[in-house]
C-alpha cells in the first residue's frame, strides 16, 4: 500500500512540468500589460512629466530664458507685492472656500432629509455645479453690479437700508439765477432774515420733472400771513423757451413736497422747523421773525447706492461667495450618500439615551461622517489651488489686484508682462502646496481600501 500510494503520487504530480522553450504566462501577462499601458505613458509624459520638468528648469532662468537667474524668481515670490497679496488672497481662499462649503453641504444634506420636497432642493442646489465658470462669472458680475437698477445684491441692500433711512428726493436740486438762496454747509440758506408778516419764494431747479415725487402737486404762490411767515418752495422751470417766468410760480411747475425749512438764528441755531406740504407751501410762527430760513443738507444727499462688492475691502468674499454657489451642491451630494450609508440604529439609539438632535448631529452624525467630510473638504482644497478663479467676473478699472491668486498671478507674469522665469517659479510653488493635501488624500484611501 505504502508503495503503491507512493507510486501514485509520483504519477500525478500537483504542478505539471514546463517546457523549455515556452514562456510563463506571467510574463505574457506582463508583456500585454505594457502594450496596453504605453499609450497612457506616452501621454502622462507628454502632459504632465514634460511641462513639470520643463518648468523646474525655467523657473531658474530670467526673463530672456538664457540667463541662470539661479533662485531670484523664487524669492520674488515672497518680495513682489502682486504676488504676496495673490499669495495671502490663496491662504483665505484654502481656509474659508471649502470649509464654507463643506458646512452648507453638510446642513442642506442633513436638513433635505427631513423635508418634503428634498430631492427637488437638492436639485436646485446642485444645479449651479452644470453652469460653466465663464456663464457663472458673468452671472455674479451682474449680481455685484454697483448700480442697484442692474446689481441684484445691491437693489435688495439698498431696499433694506431705504425701509429704515428714507433717502432724499432731491438729490440733484440746487438754486438757479438771482436766486434768494446761498450755499452753506452742503445747503442753502436766505441771503437775509424774515419777518413776520413775510412772504418767501425759495426756487430751486435740476431735478427732472419724472424725478420729482409722487405726491408733489402744483406749486401755489405763498400768501401773506401777518402773524406768521409763509412761503413757497418749487421747481422754478417750465419746459419750452421763453415760457416762465423767473422767480415767480408758473402753471405747470410743481412743488418740493416734503421739503425741510429750517430757521436758524445769527448763532446758527434752529429755532423752528417745517416741512413743505404737497404744493410746496410752507408756513412758520412767529418764532422764525428775525431769523434766517435754511435749506438743510438733509434735502439733498444723494440716494444711498449700496456696497461696493468689488471694492478693495470686500471683493474677495464676494468672489468666494460666487464659489460656494458652485460648489456647496456637490458637497451637498457627497455627504449625502455618506448620510444615506449611515447605520441607523446609532442614530436611535442615542435618542433613546436622551440626546436631543443637536447632540446626535454634533456627537454622533459628524464623526461617522468624517472620512466623506475630508474626501470633500480635500477636493475642494485641490480645486482651489489649482488653476480655479473667478476674478474675471471684476470690471475694468476696479481693485482686481485685492482679488488675485496664484494662479492668476502666474496667467499676469508668464504673458501679460513677459516674465516666464517667474511664472514657472509661481507654478512649481502651486505644485508643492499641492503634493501634501494629494499625498493626504492618498494615504486615506489606502486607508479606507485596508478596512
Amino acid at each position: 500500500m505504502t508503495s503503491a500510494t507512493a507510486e501514485g503520487v509520483a504519477e500525478s504530480p500537483a504542478t505539471p512540468p514546463v517546457s523549455p522553450g515556452r514562456k510563463s504566462v506571467t510574463g505574457t501577462r506582463r508583456m500585454v500589460a505594457a502594450l496596453f499601458l504605453l499609450p497612457a505613458l506616452v501621454l502622462l509624459g507628454a502632459l504632465v512629466v514634460y511641462p513639470i520638468g520643463y518648468s523646474v528648469v525655467r523657473s531658474f532662468y530670467d526673463s530672456s530664458g538664457n540667463g541662470f537667474a539661479g533662485f531670484d524668481n523664487y524669492k520674488d515670490l515672497f518680495t513682489d507685492e502682486g504676488i504676496r497679496t495673490a499669495l495671502k488672497n490663496n491662504i483665505i481662499w484654502v481656509v474659508f472656500a471649502p470649509t464654507v462649503a463643506t458646512a452648507l453641504g453638510l446642513v442642506f444634506a442633513v436638513l433635505t432629509e427631513r423635508v418634503r420636497w428634498g430631492t427637488a432642493f437638492k436639485l436646485v442646489v446642485f444645479m449651479p455645479m452644470a453652469i460653466s465658470m465663464l456663464a457663472a462669472g458673468i452671472i455674479f458680475r451682474l449680481v455685484y453690479d454697483q448700480d442697484p437698477d442692474k446689481g441684484v445684491a445691491n437693489a435688495v441692500w439698498v431696499g433694506v437700508h431705504d425701509t429704515f433711512a428714507q433717502s432724499s428726493a432731491f438729490p440733484k436740486a440746487h438754486p438757479g439765477r438771482e436766486s434768494p438762496l446761498v450755499a452753506r454747509d452742503g445747503g442753502f440758506v436766505t441771503r437775509a432774515a424774515v419777518h413776520t408778516g413775510d412772504t418767501v419764494s425759495l426756487p430751486l431747479v435740476g431735478v427732472a420733472p419724472d424725478k420729482m415725487p409722487e405726491d408733489a402737486k402744483r406749486a401755489v404762490a405763498p400768501k401773506a400771513d401777518p402773524g406768521k411767515i409763509s412761503g413757497t418752495t418749487w421747481q422754478d422751470f417750465t419746459r419750452g423757451k421763453g415760457v416762465g417766468s423767473l422767480g415767480a410760480v408758473d402753471a405747470s411747475e410743481q412743488g418740493y413736497a416734503g421739503m425741510r425749512i429750517e430757521a436758524v438764528d445769527g448763532a446758527g441755531k434752529v429755532v423752528e422747523s417745517t416741512k413743505a406740504a404737497d404744493d410746496g407751501t410752507f408756513t412758520l410762527s412767529a418764532k422764525a421773525d428775525g431769523a434766517r430760513l435754511r435749506l438743510p443738507a438733509s434735502n439733498f444727499e444723494e440716494p444711498y447706492n449700496g456696497v461696493d462688492w468689488l471694492g478693495p475691502s470686500l471683493v474677495t468674499p464676494a468672489v468666494i461667495g460666487s464659489y460656494v454657489w458652485m460648489w456647496a451642491g456637490f458637497a451637498m451630494v457627497l455627504i449625502a450618500a455618506g448620510l444615506a450609508g449611515m447605520p441607523r440604529e446609532l442614530l436611535e439609539a442615542a435618542r433613546v439615551d436622551g440626546a436631543n438632535e443637536w447632540q446626535v448631529f454634533r456627537r454622533v452624525t459628524v464623526p461617522l461622517l468624517a472620512p466623506v467630510l475630508g474626501v470633500v473638504v480635500v477636493t475642494l482644497m485641490i480645486n482651489v489651488l489649482k488653476v480655479f478663479d473667478l476674478v474675471f467676473i471684476i470690471p475694468p478699472g476696479s481693485s482686481q489686484d485685492d482679488a488675485d491668486v496664484l494662479a492668476l498671478e502666474l496667467y499676469r507674469k508668464g504673458f501679460a508682462e513677459d516674465q516666464p522665469g517667474v511664472a514657472s517659479a509661481i507654478a512649481v510653488f502651486l505644485l508643492l502646496l499641492v503634493i501634501p493635501v494629494m499625498l493626504f488624500n492618498i494615504r486615506r484611501l489606502r486607508r479606507e481600501v485596508r478596512r
